[in-house]
């Protein structure tokens, strides 16, 4: 992951470790956390050490596809939506990573906490 200034758009820091399958990030100013939700079924977790210096904290299990993701900024907690899929088709030149289709009924959200 790569962290920039919001404010300029300059670089912060170019390697901070994550997951594959990266999608969301968020930011939470009053604990310094940031989370990148990974579709490989992980969060990583990265502390704000200062302006400039960020540190993996942990990476936390979840599930293979919970990669949308949304933080609470009141709670500080991290909501992560996702459904179980069907069998994938086969792959083609057009779509050589395609996915099942999702399951009608299976929804859940996962819910992780500072």
């Amino acid at each position: 992951m790569a962290i920039l200034d919001a404010n300029d758009g300059c670089l912060i820091t170019p390697t901070v470790p994550i997951g594959e399958g990266r999608d969301e990030a968020a930011f939470d100013p009053k604990t310094h956390l940031v989370f990148s939700s990974n579709g490989e079924g992980t969060v990583t977790v990265i502390r704000q050490e200062s302006a400039d210096k960020y540190t993996v904290l942990e990476t936390v299990k979840t599930e293979r596809g919970a990669k949308n993701m949304a933080l609470d900024l009141k709670t500080h907690k991290i909501f992560l939506p996702l459904s179980d899929r069907g069998p994938a088709p086969p792959a083609t030149a057009g779509n050589p990573s395609p996915q099942g289709s999702l399951i009608p009924g299976t929804l859940r959200i996962l819910i992780f906490g500072v």
